[in-house]
């Protein structure tokens, strides 16, 4: 669950404090600074509200979290313009007292800073945990009956959650063999069966379970859906071991189950990996390691312990600043944005650019340099923009390609405003579905563009080892080898260079050379198995006169079909 607003705000203050003179400050004049502070400020402020007021979580808790790491640093980049950090919410803290402190956790970076840590303590009595994924509870037990259920709310103060909790089946309602007090400290967790967290991430499990209990009434089959991890008995005896069997005589098997001794790095490692990797009854957002003999309840204070740290999972998302929004034009005319970002981490990748899917979803997010994106990995290896989490308060003008300018037809040569289109109609020319030029990528065309040697489509055809040699970067060796590919790409079939034109493979595959291809109209194209649409496509493509003028220079040059 997450820290209250000061407990949060001061860990990660601190934490920024320190790593504020390795990190690049915001170039911005202190007028901005002071707007741009305030946004993220009251954006945090908001999403607050709507997770401890309505329930909700507007974004992951990883980026909320990367939010308030990024207000800390800045408000240690400029002191003097950071707006006043404000009293605890209302509702973040509740009105009830909680039996005993709940104190939160520090989280480490790494394993380099956990294995400090470890070796800083008495390894003999050190033990690990997954770090469950849901909203942190207090109950109390007299006489083996619960009578209060708390939110962790400040860590001092709470919500009354008594009502709710006697509606959820997964909290005992009397504890057999129990001591006459009994404080216990947990998570309530969203059942997730053979759920798996580097497959699933977090699937919205603690949104899930904060918004049921935010609710006025909580219906029978949302409180089935609720479970329990006991991962704390504060009134309990001294030792880890004594206490695991004093909950398992309880009933409390997960907790015995799930709480492994870690008398070193490794094992810690192997249990974090087995449940990242391995089937668990509900989401898990990283790994807890705990000493087993902690100074007694009394003493804890609502602050991370000495005691007991996490070691998180790599975030599903990560927030990301914009450093610029490109734009690519592929060669069949669709411009795509792209945003180059200031470099982030998820999971084992580093992340720099992400693309936005559309000039249209671009327009409707609007997304400019400065603001704050959310990315998420699809399917573990793809960057994905998820969204927009706060803007810029100062907006960057961004002019996108014209798109009227750019269609199917467009761009077989250089020309102002056509260099993408051009460069891309050449990497698909080469490309393993076209003449598969073998050792010429992007680059390399980019290369012969920007020597001057390539003006047009077909002007590598033209290109002699002594031309080529003289291209800034090739070399007389490559400048051979390369001349020999495009040899051998004049002796490409037909139905290949139609692909590497841009031809669709069933379209190519169906017109026997040139003269016949381009006699063609729309009807015999469909009655070759072709559909309406693309057969007047292909009219237009066969008529156009740059794509004739290509026919007629292939022709002159030998190449079979034209």
């Amino acid at each position: 669950m997450r820290q209250g607003w000061l407990g949060g705000f001061a860990a990660c203050a601190a934490i920024a404090m320190m790593s504020t003179a390795a990190a690049d400050c915001p170039r911005w004049p202190p007028a901005q600074a002071r707007v741009e502070m305030q946004a993220l400020h009251d954006r945090l402020d908001a999403w607050n509200h709507a997770y401890r007021v309505e329930g909700r979580s507007p974004v992951d808790d990883a980026v909320y979290d990367q939010a308030l790491a990024r207000l800390a640093q800045w408000r240690a980049c400029f002191p003097a313009q950071a707006p006043t950090v404000p009293a605890p919410l209302a509702d973040a803290s509740g009105n009830v007292r909680a039996p005993v402190v709940q104190t939160g956790l520090a989280k480490l970076p790494d394993a380099a800073a956990l294995a400090a840590w470890m070796r800083a303590r008495d390894t003999t009595d050190l033990w690990v945990q997954p770090k469950a994924d849901g909203v942190a509870v207090t109950l109390l037990y007299v006489d083996g009956e619960l009578r209060q259920a708390v939110s962790r709310g400040d860590g001092i103060h709470g919500s009354d959650w008594t009502a709710q909790a006697q509606r959820i089946g997964a909290i005992p309602k009397r504890l057999p063999h129990a001591p006459p007090r009994v404080v216990l400290q947990g998570e309530l967790v969203w059942r997730l069966p053979g759920h798996v967290q580097a497959r699933d991430g977090g699937a919205g499990a603690r949104a899930a379970v904060a918004g049921a209990l935010a609710r006025d009434a909580l219906d029978a089959a949302t409180a089935a859906r609720i479970g329990l991890f006991v991962w704390d008995w504060p009134s309990g005896p001294d030792t880890m071991r004594e206490r695991l069997a004093g909950l398992a005589a309880m009933g409390f098997a997960d907790s015995v189950a799930y709480t492994q001794p870690a008398p070193d790095l490794d094992a810690v490692r192997r249990w974090r990996e087995a449940w990242y990797r391995r089937a668990m009854p509900f989401a898990a957002d990283g790994t807890v390691v705990r000493q087993g003999r902690r100074p007694p309840a009394r003493d804890w204070r609502a602050a991370p312990p000495a005691w007991a740290v996490a070691w998180k999972y790599p975030p599903a998302q990560a927030l990301a600043e914009v450093r610029a929004v490109e734009f690519t034009v592929g060669r069949s005319g669709r411009i795509t944005p792209v945003l180059q970002l200031e470099p982030v981490q998820l999971d084992d990748r580093r992340i720099a650019r992400v693309g936005v899917g559309s000039l249209r979803r671009w327009r409707r997010l609007d997304i400019r340099p400065g603001d704050q994106v959310e990315i998420a990995l699809a399917g573990l290896t793809i960057p994905r923009l998820q969204g927009v989490v706060w803007r810029a308060q100062r907006r960057v003008a961004v002019t996108p390609p014209d798109p009227r300018a750019h269609d199917a037809l467009s761009c077989w040569r250089i020309a102002p405003g056509c260099e993408r289109q051009f460069l891309a109609r050449l990497v698909w020319l080469g490309g393993k579905r076209g003449l598969a030029i073998d050792g010429l990528g992007a680059d390399g065309w980019q290369a012969l563009v920007d020597a001057g040697r390539i003006r047009a489509l077909l002007d590598w055809m033209t290109l002699t080892p002594a031309g080529l040699a003289r291209v800034p970067g090739l070399g007389t060796a490559r400048a051979a080898t390369l001349a020999r590919a495009f040899a051998d790409a004049r002796r490409r079939p037909f139905a290949v260079w139609l692909r590497a034109l841009g031809v669709q493979d069933d379209a190519a595959a169906a017109a026997p050379d040139w003269a016949t291809a381009s006699a063609r109209d729309a009807d015999d194209w469909r009655a070759a198995g072709i559909g309406f649409a693309r057969a007047r496509r292909l009219v237009a493509f066969f008529r156009q006169p740059e794509v004739r003028a290509l026919a007629t220079q292939l022709r002159g040059a030998g190449v079979a079909g034209f």
